[in-house]
């Protein structure tokens, strides 16, 4: 506990919160997706179908994503801001390198029908 921050329990609580919402947006938490990460990649994606229904899918799997990254995002940032030791100027391309490798992976998956399209669960 020496590395924490003496700001009080206020930013602990906050840090610690921000890190819990980071876990269920991202990856790590793929038990929540169904809960949380499909239905934002959902709402993100419908207006992009008014335009155009060949821009669902694409915008949908560009949703999904971007919620990875942002609890990757977010964690990094809780956790970071609870320790005093600095961070690497590299995480963040590492957060997003990670979250294009998982994405990838779970196209991939997809493509060889090893797990059902998104579509299949809306």
């Amino acid at each position: 506990m020496e590395n924490i921050k003496h700001n009080g329990r206020k930013t602990l609580w906050q840090n610690t919160f921000i890190v819990a919402i980071g876990y269920i947006l991202s990856p790590l938490s793929w038990w929540n997706d169904a809960i949380v990460n499909l239905p934002l990649a959902y709402a993100f994606s419908v207006p992009f179908s008014y335009i155009s229904e060949q821009l669902y899918m694409p915008s949908f799997v560009l949703g999904y994503w971007l919620t990875n990254l942002l609890g990757f995002i977010l964690m990094h940032q809780g956790a970071t801001n609870m320790f005093r030791k600095k961070h690497k100027q590299t995480s963040l391309l590492k957060v997003v390198l990670i979250s294009t490798i998982y994405t990838l992976l779970i196209i991939a998956l997809v493509y060889n029908n090893w797990l059902d399209s998104p579509t299949a669960y809306l």
